[in-house]
Parts: C-alpha cells; sequence; structure tokens
C-alpha cells in the first residue's frame, strides 16, 4: 500500500493543436491516461487552450477569453471527478466588459472549482505582451484546499519572484505549482539559449530549496509563429520538470516534444528538510521592512 504523504503527479507538455477543442480534447486524453497510472493530481501549462497569443498586441483576441466558472471549469471539473483527481488548469478570464486576468484554476477530485488563482507579475517584454491583456491579480498568494493537499499555484512570470513562492509557503502550501509558457527567440544563440533555460530552472529549484518545498513546472512545447512577422516567432522549450525540497530533480520532460511527465512526491519530505535547514525559524522579520521599498536609493 501507497504511503498516504506520496502523491502521484503528472504533467501534461504540448504544443498548441490548432483549436479549443483540438487542445481541450489533448489534454483529456492525457489526463485520463495519467489517472490511469495512478496520478491524483495533474497539472496542465499556461494558457492550454490556445496559441500564446500574447506575441502580438491585438484587441479582437480578447474573443478568446471565458468567464470563470465557465466552459473549461466545467469541462475539466467533470472530468475531474469522473476520474477522482485534482486537475490545475489555465484560463483567459473574461472577469467584466474589459477586465480580463491569466487565471489558474483548481479543479478538486470531487469537480469542484475549490480555488482560482489571478497572476500576480505580469510581464511586458517583446514577444510576452501581457499587460495588454491581463489585469494584475488581486487575491494575493493564497493556496487552495485540495482532497491532495494545499497547492500554491502560480503562473509563469510569477516563477521568478522569491517573494511569491515565500508568501504561498508562509500561508501553508504543500507544494508550489507553475503553468508556465516560456521559450526562446528562435533568433537566439545556442549559448543564451542555455543561459536562459538554466537560469529559469535554477531559480525555481531555489525555490524548493528556500522553502523546503516540492514544485511542479509544467511549460508549452514546440514552435509558434509570431502572426504579425515582425520578430522570428517562440520556440517553446518544454523541460518542464517536478523537484523535491531540496531542489533535486524528481523527473523532466524534454525541450522538443510533448510529454506526459509522471512523479511522484513525498510530501513528508518537506517536514525532514525543513527540521535541518530550518529557514522559516531564522528569518530576521524584524529586519526586512526595507524588502516593501522599490529600491533602496
Amino acid at each position: 500500500m501507497r504511503s498516504p504523504n506520496r502523491l502521484p503527479v503528472a504533467l501534461i507538455q504540448q504544443p498548441d493543436l490548432g483549436g479549443v477543442e483540438a487542445n481541450l480534447a489533448a489534454c483529456e486524453h492525457e489526463i485520463r491516461e495519467a489517472a490511469a497510472q495512478g496520478c491524483r493530481l495533474v497539472l496542465l501549462q499556461e494558457l492550454h487552450n490556445g496559441t500564446y497569443f500574447c506575441q502580438t498586441e491585438d484587441s479582437a483576441l480578447f474573443d478568446l477569453a471565458e468567464p470563470v466558472p465557465g466552459p473549461t471549469t466545467g469541462r475539466l471539473g467533470t472530468l475531474a471527478a469522473g476520474l477522482q483527481v485534482v486537475i490545475v488548469g489555465s484560463v483567459f478570464e473574461r472577469r467584466a466588459p474589459g477586465l480580463y486576468h491569466n487565471t489558474a484554476v483548481t479543479l478538486d477530485a470531487d469537480g469542484r472549482l475549490s480555488g482560482i488563482y489571478r497572476k500576480m507579475h505580469i510581464p511586458d517584454d517583446p514577444g510576452y505582451y501581457e499587460k495588454f491583456y491581463f489585469a494584475p491579480g488581486d487575491l494575493g498568494f493564497a493556496p487552495v484546499d485540495t482532497a491532495v493537499g494545499r497547492l500554491g499555484v502560480l503562473v509563469c512570470w510569477d516563477q521568478w519572484f522569491p517573494e511569491a513562492a515565500r508568501l504561498m509557503a508562509l500561508a501553508g502550501a504543500d507544494l508550489l505549482l507553475y503553468p508556465t509558457a516560456i521559450g526562446w527567440n528562435p533568433a537566439d544563440e545556442a549559448a543564451e539559449r542555455g543561459r536562459q533555460r538554466d537560469a529559469w530552472q535554477t531559480v525555481q529549484r531555489g525555490h524548493a530549496v528556500a522553502n523546503g518545498l516540492p514544485i511542479l513546472t509544467c511549460n508549452r512545447v514546440g514552435f509558434e509563429p509570431d502572426p504579425t512577422g515582425a520578430t522570428a516567432g517562440a520556440r517553446f522549450w518544454g523541460t518542464s520538470f517536478v523537484c523535491g525540497p531540496q531542489g533535486e530533480i524528481l523527473a523532466e520532460a524534454p525541450t522538443d516534444r510533448p510529454a506526459l511527465l509522471v512523479a511522484e512526491v513525498d510530501l513528508a519530505r518537506s517536514e525532514e528538510v525543513r527540521r535541518i535547514w530550518p529557514f522559516l525559524r531564522d528569518r530576521r522579520i524584524d529586519a526586512y521592512a526595507d524588502l516593501l521599498k522599490r529600491f533602496r536609493d
């Protein structure tokens, strides 16, 4: 009998397949396969219903947004209940006319929408024009209680900020999850591509170490052209991974193809690791007031 502390998880790394129905059907197929392998928690990538549309600014693309709850959460919730798994998905949320968010949704094992997280850190970089589409999240860093534990769900650009991971840890998260869409500019040389991908994985492994928590990161994969033709497009680097509370890699997907990445997380190890590396105990909370400043001039 498996220990109740050992949690089988799955990450579904996919390319865009050309439309909402094709993408959701592929997600559903892989979720069913993950459940058949005994997984109890499934993480999907950022904005899994379609392309990463933020490569350009186009007001017509707001038509892609949907309410939460809505069609995607309804479909994933039915699937979660039928398979008795927890599913973390990603939705372009239409909150009100002219107000949109990049929102992670958690469907519990009974099909309920047990929590949402609106992406807090919104990038505005070449090929990642998210500030045009998404208002910053206003729900803070609050973990979601589910049948498999308390999930600290964050989204993509959030993964670069140690404050986000720390606040989820301080709120009692059992693990951190990052649906993600990040890739290379195809014009970059190989060495630069390697530095970027290594930095991306290293900073997240650092969050695992600093907080004594396992991390699940699910990234998209494949080439997506810039619809305007102004840039070389984006080649998403995959590399979805699971790491333990000392930053140890437990499973990692390839850079260049879809993958159903399955791993087992030992939730009891966080207690063991935090006893020998008691960072939360030794934090100097009396001396950190300046962290609330933009910069110390």
